[in-house]
C-alpha cells in the first residue's frame, strides 16, 4: 500500500543505512525558512488526508496486509524490451519507461534519470514489497553516465538505497526537492553534486537545460518517525525545443492548471497512474483523474507510471492500465503505452504502442 511505502521499523532505522538521515545544519535552517513549511513538517498547498476511508489507518493497513485482494501482481511476467541505453542517439529526444515510476530520458543532448529503481524489492528489507516475477532488463551497471538524476520525494518505491549506491559515480548532478539531499550526503554523495529545491524554483544543471520544481500533493518520510521532513515535488524539464512534465506522486489538485498556465503546453506529461485507493484519494490519483491532470498541464502526449512492477496498492495489476485508456478516449492528447525498456520518441506522432496488458500472459 502507498502509505506503508513511507513507514519502516524503529529497529531498522538504528542499524540500516538504506535509511538515510534526516535534515539538519543549513539544510534544515533552509526548510525552516520555506514558506511550505509550517509548525515543524512540510505541508500541501491545500488540506490534504493522509487517511480519506472509514478504516482509519490501522484498519486500512490490516486490510492491506490480511484483506483477500485479487490479481494485485500478474501469474506471469510482463513484457520488457532490454534496450541498449548508451546506444541511443545522445541527440535524439526519447523517454524510457524502466518500469514503476523509473524514466531515462534524453533532451537535448542531457542524459537524466528520475526515481531509479532497480532492485528487485521497493522496501527496507529485501522479503518486502517484492517485484512482479520476470528478469528485469535493467542494472546500474547498464546504465550510461547521467548529467541529471531526479528523485521526487524519499518514498522507498522513489528512492532505492542499493540502487542509488551503485549509480553514484554515473551521477553529475542530482535535484532534489528541499531536505531529501540529506540523505544522499548519509550515503557518501558529493555535497556539490546535490542541489535541494523548494517549489516554484528553477534550477539551470547544464547549458540549454531548465528544471523547475513544482507542486505536487503527497506526502514523505523513510521511517515512523520522519513524515513530512523533507519535501515531495513534480518537476518539468525545459530545452529550446522541448517540455517534458513529470507529476512525481500526487494527488489531484489546482496544481496542475497552474503548472498548464504558467508554462502552456508540454510535449509530455509522466503521470502518476496507480496505488491509488479510497483509503488514500488525496495523495494518490485515481486514473481519471490523471487523465484530467494531463489535459490541465496542457500535455500533448501523456505517459502513466507509478504501476508496472510494484504492488503497493489493493487495485488489481491492470487496472491502472484498462482505466486510464478509457479516460483517455475522448481527451486532446495522445496516450502512450510502451512495455518497460521500449523507446519512446518525444515529439514522434507516428510511433504507436500496443495495448500489451490485454495480451500479455503466457
Amino acid at each position: 500500500m502507498a502509505i506503508l511505502a513511507g513507514c519502516g521499523s524503529m529497529v531498522a532505522w538504528s542499524v540500516s543505512p538504506g535509511f538515510g538521515r534526516l535534515p539538519d545544519g543549513e539544510r534544515l535552517a533552509r526548510i525552516q525558512a520555506s514558506p511550505n513549511y509550517r509548525d515543524g513538517e512540510f505541508r500541501n498547498q491545500l488540506p490534504t488526508q493522509m487517511m480519506t476511508g472509514e478504516n482509519g489507518q490501522v484498519g486500512t493497513m490490516w486490510n492491506f496486509l490480511f484483506g483477500k485482494h485479487e490479481r494485485l501482481k500478474p501469474e506471469w511476467a510482463l513484457p520488457a524490451a532490454a534496450t541498449d541505453l548508451a546506444a541511443l542517439g545522445r541527440h535524439t529526444d526519447v523517454v524510457v519507461w524502466l518500469g514503476h515510476s523509473s524514466s531515462y530520458l534524453q533532451l537535448d543532448g542531457k542524459r537524466i534519470l528520475i526515481d531509479p529503481v532497480f532492485s528487485g524489492y521497493a522496501a527496507p528489507f529485501s522479503l518486502m514489497n517484492r517485484a512482479f516475477q520476470g528478469e528485469y532488463p535493467f542494472t546500474p551497471e547498464k546504465i550510461p553516465e547521467v548529467d541529471v538524476l531526479i528523485l521526487s520525494h524519499d518514498h522507498w518505491d522513489h528512492i532505492d538505497y542499493p540502487t542509488l549506491m551503485a549509480l553514484k559515480a554515473k551521477v553529475a548532478t542530482v535535484i532534489v526537492p528541499l531536505g531529501v539531499g540529506a540523505h544522499l550526503v548519509a550515503w557518501g554523495f558529493d555535497e556539490n553534486r546535490i542541489h535541494d529545491a523548494d517549489w516554484n524554483e528553477t534550477l539551470r544543471p547544464a547549458p540549454g537545460l531548465a528544471v523547475h520544481v513544482l507542486p505536487a500533493r503527497h506526502f514523505s518520510g523513510r521511517g515512523m518517525i520522519s513524515r513530512n521532513q523533507t519535501l515531495w515535488a513534480g518537476f518539468l524539464l525545459e530545452t529550446p525545443q522541448r517540455k517534458v512534465f513529470y507529476s512525481g506522486d500526487s494527488g489531484f489538485g489546482p496544481h496542475f492548471a497552474e503548472i498548464g498556465e504558467k508554462f502552456g503546453s508540454v510535449d509530455l506529461a509522466i503521470m502518476e497512474n496507480g496505488q491509488y485507493d479510497k483509503d488514500w484519494a488525496q495523495v494518490h490519483m485515481a486514473p481519471e483523474e490523471a487523465a484530467r491532470g494531463a489535459q490541465e498541464v496542457r500535455a500533448r502526449a501523456v505517459l502513466p507510471v507509478h504501476s508496472g512492477r510494484f504492488t503497493i496498492a489493493n487495485h488489481a495489476w491492470d487496472d491502472p492500465y484498462k482505466r486510464i485508456a478509457a479516460a483517455s478516449e475522448d481527451k486532446s492528447y495522445r496516450l502512450l503505452t510502451p512495455i518497460i525498456g521500449e523507446a519512446v520518441r518525444i515529439g514522434d506522432a507516428t510511433q504507436t504502442f500496443s495495448r500489451w496488458w490485454e495480451t500479455a500472459g503466457p
